[in-house]
């Protein structure tokens, strides 16, 4: 496990987070798809990372 796939999932994991927070709140759905898009991003960037298959 490299260090930065380690950054990469946790910070998907903390967007994902904010993803439910804000859908708790209410905030505007534009705002909840963007985090969901980059929790989704950071989380298959780290996991492609530690298969080898991005590099």
């Amino acid at each position: 496990m490299t260090g930065l796939s380690t950054v990469l999932i946790v910070v998907g994991l903390f967007l994902l987070g904010g993803v439910i927070s804000f859908a708790k709140q209410g905030l505007p759905r534009g705002v909840i798809v963007l985090l969901a898009i980059s929790s989704a991003m950071c989380l298959t960037a780290g996991i492609m990372r530690l298969e080898g298959v991005w590099e």
